[in-house]
């Protein structure tokens, strides 16, 4: 199955676009996901809410406000342009962008049940023996719930790598520059004669995500064993 040029495009950017979506919304993802099953705290449920709203807006609705948000006349774009000169709206950035808010959700609600999993009493122990709470949840909570975050990373990877209508509305479809495979599937559709190619790109899409998912599985096997094996 050969590519043209412009598929290998679309393909590449959509990898990018996904690991650097994956990336951004890391840290972030893992400290509000320990904070929904650790802590109490007022405001908890609407915290929640939002943090899950994007799943159940439509995606063009998300896109809708981000470029509100990122383009020139947009308060954090509008900034950023008159400041330093940096431009977010219609570009890869922001199809990157697009695709963490959306992939966003997945990440945390799958560290929130990985770490609703782990044992309190092994972290009270801890601390009691005078570790810290960053400690405790580098050496202890986080090794252990590392397969779920793994689930969680999978998962938010393959929504950013799939992700169509938040990215069209704040990054476009242009092609070279914010064409991912969605929206590169999305054209040859509407193009006489481009099924073919959507089909290519469907496949690779397909096959993409099934290695993420093989991967992470053995990823969380081999943890798993390692957590197990010093019995």
């Amino acid at each position: 199955m050969m590519l043209t040029t412009e598929e290998w495009s679309a393909v590449l950017l959509s990898i990018r676009v996904a690991l650097v979506a994956v990336g951004c919304m890391l840290a972030p993802g893992i400290a509000c996901g320990w904070l929904l099953a650790r802590r109490r705290f007022p405001g908890k449920s609407i915290l929640d809410a939002a943090v899950h709203l994007p799943l159940v807006l439509p995606p063009v609705v998300v896109g809708y406000l981000l470029l509100l948000m990122l383009g020139r006349r947009g308060w954090l774009g509008g900034w950023l342009h008159d400041q330093l000169g940096i431009d977010l709206a219609f570009t890869w950035k922001a199809a990157a962008i697009a695709s963490a808010v959306m992939g966003f959700p997945l990440l945390v609600r799958g560290v929130k049940l990985a770490v609703e999993a782990v044992d309190p009493r092994l972290e009270q122990a801890a601390s009691t023996l005078g570790a810290s709470p960053i400690r405790v949840f580098f050496t202890l909570t986080l090794p252990l719930a590392l397969p779920g975050v793994l689930a969680g990373l999978v998962m938010a990877f393959a929504r950013s790598l799939g992700e169509f209508g938040a990215t069209i509305m704040v990054a476009g479809n242009i092609e070279g520059v914010t064409r991912t495979i969605p929206l590169a599937i999305y054209t040859d559709v509407q193009t006489p004669g481009g099924d073919a190619g959507a089909m290519r790109l469907a496949i690779i899409a397909i096959a993409i995500s099934f290695a993420a998912l093989l991967a992470s599985e053995f990823l969380a096997r081999r943890i798993a064993r390692r957590t197990g094996g010093g019995r």
